[in-house]
């Protein structure tokens, strides 16, 4: 292959190239650390160069090139996925996305950007006319639009706007292909479901429109309760509280909060609690819910000063484990959905099973216009063995599991073949050059 990087390379003068080894192994990474599945499998994968366009145009010559020397090409963002989405198994070239950073435009309800803008970047421009994004990975700061929707699928705001791939949480995406004349594909309406979360393996996404929401003022609240099951509770009745604007509803059995250090000095020593963002127009009624639970509200920060210091997104979803590996690097994680658990009897019988061996988290999100706990729990690692044990329990009881210990598109949360996303790909990519092995239906 090196032969062919060398000519692939020399074609593409004008164009950002980093052949750093170091630089290049760093930027074939992400945060698959986070399992100690995907380690072993994933240490030593690495590019043979990284390319940074700036335009759409700059992507076309990257693709061809790619195809013309038969060289294999991985899409990254920021590379905060946990799953090895943007990390190359085959080598070859890694396109980052950072320097595609245009704004086309913002009006109300919409957006239309290239792919590496950043998500608080988009935010901050929206918000100067009353809009924000209606949903954000906790890695929101360093986040980019594209990189979210190839390989993400809800955040906060999903308690109000469902999932990525609901219908209309994404109107529009352009497309570089790698056939031998690489076009530009736009797709629209469902269409776009054929490259969302797809890991771009099946198209290199340049350009995106995006629904916005409603930019409200949130207050930030962290609320502790004597127990776990009050504390899951109060998460469900706040998210079943249609008068009540909130964004996030995240909610920690003890010791998790232990590992929030920034915020030690405001939650109680081994509390069960919740934190969540509410709109600053609804804190009166949120306050007499708080109440109703016997909650105490041991740290506020009001919509005011959102922009100042640390904020509450910044320790939920996948930021939990990020902050409890960083305390224990044994500890781990799962991903699991309680589809059918209204009395929350379901979160209950894991909680009390598992113990302290899985540590409950729960994220709240609206499924089919009904708020329901996805759980990002934080697991005790000890063996592989013992962690798929975990997981088929979890099954059996009727837990659905996406599981985050494989780089393998449908063994993910998919759990079946996306045959629209297999066909778009044997006719964008028929060398099979892109995210290659990442995509079991190709195989």
């Amino acid at each position: 292959m090196q032969i062919s990087l060398e000519n692939l390379l020399e074609e593409l003068s004008g164009i950002e190239v980093i052949t750093n080894p170091e630089q290049v192994a760093k930027l074939s990474e992400d945060f698959a650390h986070f399992s100690p599945v995907l380690v072993p499998l994933l240490t030593g994968k690495v590019g043979d160069a990284v390319v940074r366009p700036t335009n759409e145009n700059e992507v076309l010559r990257i693709a061809k090139a790619c195809v013309k020397y038969n060289i294999p090409l991985t899409v990254r963002g920021s590379g905060t996925g946990n799953y090895g989405q943007c990390t190359p198994l085959k080598g070859g070239i890694i396109l980052e996305t950072l320097r595609m950073q245009e704004i086309k435009w913002i009006k109300a309800g919409l957006a239309c950007v290239e792919t590496g803008v950043k998500m608080a970047v988009l935010d901050k421009k929206a918000q100067e006319i009353g809009w924000e994004s209606r949903m954000i990975p906790s890695t929101f700061r360093s986040a980019t639009v594209g990189g979210f929707i190839a390989g993400g699928s809800g955040g906060i705001g999903s308690v109000l706007y469902g999932q990525l791939r609901d219908r209309g949480n994404l109107r529009a995406v352009r497309v570089v292909t790698l056939e031998d004349e690489p076009r530009i594909i736009e797709l629209r309406g469902d269409d776009v479901q054929k490259v969302a979360h797809a890991y771009g393996t099946n198209g290199i996404i340049t350009e995106l429109e995006v629904p916005l929401a409603p930019a409200y003022g949130w207050d930030e609240f962290v609320v502790s309760f004597p127990d776990f099951m009050t504390a899951a509770r109060f998460g469900q009745a706040l998210g079943n509280s249609d008068g009540i604007i909130k964004k996030m509803i995240s909610v920690h059995t003890a010791p998790i909060a232990n590992y929030f250090n920034a915020l030690q000095s405001y939650i109680p020593k081994d509390s069960h609690c919740a934190l969540v963002l509410v709109a600053e127009s609804d804190r009166e009624p949120f306050q007499s819910l708080v109440r109703d639970f016997k909650g105490e509200i041991c740290y506020e920060k009001s919509a005011r000063d959102a922009g100042k210091g640390i904020s509450l997104i910044e320790f939920s979803w996948n930021h939990t484990t990020l902050h409890a590996r960083a305390a224990d690097s044994s500890l781990t994680y799962l991903q699991s959905l309680f589809l059918n658990d209204p009395q929350l009897e379901l979160v209950q019988r894991m909680h009390e099973y598992f113990g302290d061996e899985v540590l409950m988290h729960l994220e709240f999100i609206k499924v089919n216009g009904v708020v329901i706990p996805a759980a990002i729990q934080v697991v005790r690692f000890t063996t592989s063995d013992r962690l798929n044990e975990i997981i088929r329990y979890h099954e059996a009881q009727g837990v659905f599991i996406a599981n985050p210990h494989t780089y393998i598109l449908e063994d993910g949360g998919m759990k079946t073949v996306d045959y629209e996303q297999l066909n778009f790909k044997r006719m964008v990519d028929p060398y099979g050059l892109m995210n290659p092995d990442k995509m079991k239906a190709w195989q």
